[in-house]
């Protein structure tokens, strides 16, 4: 996660994420940064718009469970066509292959 974490601070701070700045920011932060791992997080990451991906992560719904109100004794019940719950489309936002980052 700390290579992650180097890649978002650098973003947010407006500038390039490259090898030598991931580097830095994890040997300033105590980490004993593993060359390949970062090399492959700056590869990963090239073809992916940071700010497009977090904006999209923090507006995502996030699912409410119905059942601990109906279970509690709720008053009414709806009929079960307006319960159903959409399922979210796979996108994987272009995240593809980070996985392998958290060894």
């Amino acid at each position: 996660m700390e290579y992650v974490y180097a890649a978002m601070l650098l973003h947010s701070a407006e500038k390039e994420i490259d090898e030598n700045g991931v580097s830095a920011v994890l040997t300033a932060a105590g980490v004993d940064a593993d060359s390949a791992r970062v090399k492959a997080l700056v590869a990963s990451l090239g073809s992916v718009d940071i700010g497009e991906a977090m904006a999209t992560a923090i507006a995502a719904p996030v699912a409410t469970g119905a059942a601990p109100a109906a279970a509690a004794g709720g008053a009414s019940e709806a009929p079960a066509e307006a319960v159903a719950e959409e399922e979210p489309e796979e996108d994987d936002g272009g995240f593809e292959g980070l996985g392998s980052l958290f060894g």
